[in-house]
């Protein structure tokens, strides 16, 4: 009998592996908008990967550990407690790598959006049957105050410091402990879904702070944020994209554990 490996590279390949196949199926789905499913898709695509390649390895890797520990064989079956405790380690890694990573993306969705609307703007006063193509339309630098990813977050650290970029850090550990209950329990089966759903408040105060840039600040704060959206937009607001993201939750979920699993098999095969 081969002794058993407390450490293990092959679910971090398997998650990365698991990452990339979902961002390729839910990316269509984050970005509905005019410029075509897949355009974007590059720093989604590297960055998700990376960090499910993290987060799946640490999980994994954790679980064995805290077994060998307690019981003294890492292949020894975890229990509620043991679950937990690597739930919360990998919890703590995943907010600390993943709570830049969502902010840089959403910044980035948020200038992409406002430079297409300027584009569409500047299109309708274009005289009818000419040939002139959107791109070509002058589109003043002020709107586009990032030029990729690392200029992005370059810029955040220097008008709002480390900080900056952990905004909405508090309320993406609250959408993911929401959204991580059902899938804990089957993440093929239809609440896979459903967690979504019942994480999408959480997940429309996590953007709305996350997107609301230094130095014209709406919201000081979750509690602040939940009060004035509420105030201005109704009850109604912290449930908007709840259908896409209840569409989305299962082709992505399902993808990305099924391409795990099964990467994970392969090289163990090996």
């Amino acid at each position: 009998m081969q002794p058993t490996q407390s450490f293990r590279v092959d679910d971090f390949i398997a998650g990365c592996i698991g990452g990339s196949c979902s961002v390729v199926v839910g990316h269509p789905l984050d970005t509905v908008k005019a410029m075509g499913f897949f355009r974007g898709m590059s720093f989604p695509l590297a960055s998700i990967t990376i960090y499910n390649s993290v987060v799946f390895g640490f999980f994994s890797n954790a679980q064995r550990l805290i077994s060998r520990y307690r019981h003294g064989d890492g292949r020894h079956p975890c229990g509620m407690a043991d679950l937990a405790a690597a739930s919360m380690l990998t919890g703590l890694m995943s907010v600390g790598l993943g709570a830049p990573v969502d902010l840089v993306k959403i910044r980035l969705q948020l200038q992409t959006q406002m430079v297409l609307a300027e584009n569409l703007n500047l299109a309708g006063n274009v005289p009818s049957g000419s040939s002139i193509p959107l791109r070509s339309l002058g589109i003043p630098t002020a709107q586009s105050p990032y030029r990729g990813p690392l200029h992005c977050v370059s810029s955040i650290l220097q008008t709002e410091g480390l900080p900056g970029l952990y905004r909405g850090a508090g309320a993406m550990v609250l959408r993911d402990s929401l959204g991580s209950r059902s899938l804990k329990v089957d993440p093929l089966s239809p609440p896979g879904s459903i967690s979504w759903v019942t994480a999408t408040p959480a997940d429309v105060v996590k953007s709305r702070l996350q997107a609301d840039a230094h130095p014209q600040r709406k919201y000081r704060g979750i509690v602040h944020c939940i009060v004035q959206s509420y105030k201005t937009e109704g009850a109604q607001v912290f449930f908007r994209g709840a259908s896409v993201n209840a569409i989305r939750g299962f082709p992505m979920s399902a993808t990305m554990f099924l391409t795990y699993e099964l990467s994970l098999q392969f090289f163990r095969g090996l």
